[in-house]
Order: C-alpha cells, then structure tokens, then sequence
C-alpha cells in the first residue's frame, strides 16, 4: 500500500467494490512476479490515481485484520499529476485527508507505523 502525504494530508481511494468493509482505502493491489513492494507501491499509485509517485521508506507489514493478506506500507512522495479516479473498475473516488477527518474515511484507525509517519509529517 502507498502512504502518500502532501501538504500534511493523506491520500485515500474508495474502492469502486468494497471489500468487506474496507471502503477508502490506501492506494494499493497485488505484487507482480519480480515486483518489490516499492515497484507494487509506485505502480499501483500510478494505474489507480494518476499520480506519479517515488518510493522513499518501507513503514512495516502486516497480515491485514480485514482481508488475511500481507500487506506492506511503502512511504512515497508526489513527483508529478493530481490524483483522480484513474481506474474506474478499481477506484469511484480519491480523497486528501487532513488528519483530522481520517476517522471519517478509517473508522477502525490506521496501522499504528502508517500513523506514527503521518505524525511524523
């Protein structure tokens, strides 16, 4: 997953198909054969939001409490774009949430490494 922050908010997608009750989410998807999780992070960014992004920090991974998979934070920052809705299949809308209004989009709270950055930020 991408924990992209700019000017101190951090970028969501909600997903066009929620999975369980994951709605908004961390741009992300599934690792391609050979791909690192900093490759899966700055692709996945790119094909579902139209942003442009770099790999910077590995926060941690994790078995996700809601979906049973591995998932791994990667930290990246904007080169280039504004994000939108680039996959419509994957993604019906993109969101900057000041930390404030995070709880709103993740009810249940961000992994305690992607917040500790955000507070970082």
């Amino acid at each position: 997953m991408a924990v992209i922050v700019d000017g101190g908010r951090l970028l969501l997608i909600r997903r066009a198909v929620p999975e369980g009750g994951l709605v908004w989410v961390l741009p992300g998807g599934a690792m391609e054969p050979g791909e690192t999780a900093e490759q899966t992070a700055v692709r996945e960014t790119l094909e579902e939001t139209g942003l442009a992004v770099n790999a910077v920090e590995e926060l941690g991974e994790r078995v996700h409490p809601d979906t049973g998979r591995l998932i791994a934070y990667v930290a990246c920052t904007v080169l280039e774009g504004a994000a939108r809705a680039a996959s419509p299949r994957e993604v019906s809308a993109v969101a900057w949430a000041a930390p404030d209004e995070i709880p709103r989009y993740v009810p249940r709270g961000l992994y305690p490494p992607v917040q500790a950055y955000l507070d970082r930020r």
